[in-house]
């Protein structure tokens, strides 16, 4: 028998909470009204009857934003789970059936990933559930955590090694690194030699803009460099680049098939040691038992692994 003592909850109203919680996650009375699909005075009108019910401020306005006080911390630190908790009681179903759901699931991934996995992932979901809506969000090793502990998105497709005590990672593949080149560029032979490779400009993605990668760590322990010419985040602008440039760019092997069949690039093992790429699934632990997300970390788990058949496996087995 559950002890409760109904007059306590008479002052409260639920989509008061919710908006305390949209506040602390957006910073922002403007962003919260847009994610909640409300007007900003009804935020405002919220945020006053928030105050009165809790005797506190609980969010100061600041030059970064809406900054919340320890006393909003505290109820958000103990409300959070127990409202996600609700929300899974009230709205998860009882069972899943693909093919007549209409879930939106929010992926983090970034773009070589999503190049590599999600053409044959979107492919097979069309099919199977053609009512899912995927939203694929760019991330990094820098961020997956963050966008995943802060419930922004549902899994990442994380390339990082960091896992806070309320996520969880599974370890799918590895991949390693290869180097490209275009032929109309540059003429050279596979696989390349160290000397090939060294007296080439490269062309080097860095999330945080960084000109120095593992790779140089290795060429200068034995006293080489290598001379990179171009640095960005995204590896997508890399193959118009090679086209175009005599460069060199070391990139995971992942994208060798693609960029091989679609922009004629050549592609040689790299003749440097490189560590190898540990692709993980990463979620949030209160998202264990969430068959709709069991069922997309099961599809998910299949095409990184290279299964033909990708949706094979049954809900219950792909819950970890």
């Amino acid at each position: 028998m559950f002890t409760i003592r109904e007059n306590d909850f008479h002052r409260i109203d639920l989509n008061l909470l919710t908006v305390l919680l949209v506040l602390k996650r957006e910073g922002s009375v403007s962003r919260a009204a847009e994610k909640l699909h409300l007007g900003q005075p009804a935020v405002s009108n919220a945020l006053v009857r928030l105050r009165a019910m809790f005797d506190d401020p609980l969010f100061v306005r600041t030059a970064r934003g809406m900054v919340p006080t320890p006393r909003a911390e505290a109820l958000i630190a103990a409300l959070g789970p127990l409202m996600e908790q609700m929300q899974n009681v009230l709205f998860q179903p009882a069972s899943f059936t693909p093919a007549e759901a209409t879930h939106v699931f929010r992926l983090g991934m970034s773009d070589w990933v999503e190049c590599w996995l999600m053409p044959k992932v979107y492919a097979y979901i069309t099919r199977a559930a053609p009512g899912v809506t995927l939203q694929v969000t760019a991330s990094d090793p820098f961020r997956d955590t963050e966008l995943v502990a802060q419930g922004e998105i549902d899994v990442a497709i994380s390339v990082g090694e960091n896992t806070p005590a309320t996520l969880r990672r599974e370890k799918i593949v590895s991949h390693n690194f290869c180097t490209f080149w275009h032929p109309e560029q540059i003429s050279l032979p596979a696989p390349l030699t160290l000397e090939n490779y060294l007296t080439q400009a490269h062309l080097l993605v860095s999330y945080r803009g960084a000109t120095w990668s593992a790779i140089d760590d290795q060429l200068a322990a034995v006293g080489k460099g290598r001379s990179v010419r171009y640095v960005t985040p995204h590896f997508s602008s890399l193959p118009p680049l090679l086209a175009r440039t005599p460069a060199l760019a070391t990139v995971p092997a992942g994208l060798a098939d693609d960029w091989i069949a679609h922009y004629g690039l050549r592609c040689s093992p790299v003749p440097v040691e490189t560590p190898e790429i540990a692709l993980s699934l990463l979620w949030h632990k209160r998202s264990d038992n969430d068959m709709p997300l069991s069922w997309l970390k099961g599809v998910l788990r299949r095409a990184m692994n290279g299964q033909q058949e990708i949706g094979a496996q049954s809900v219950a087995g792909a819950k970890r």
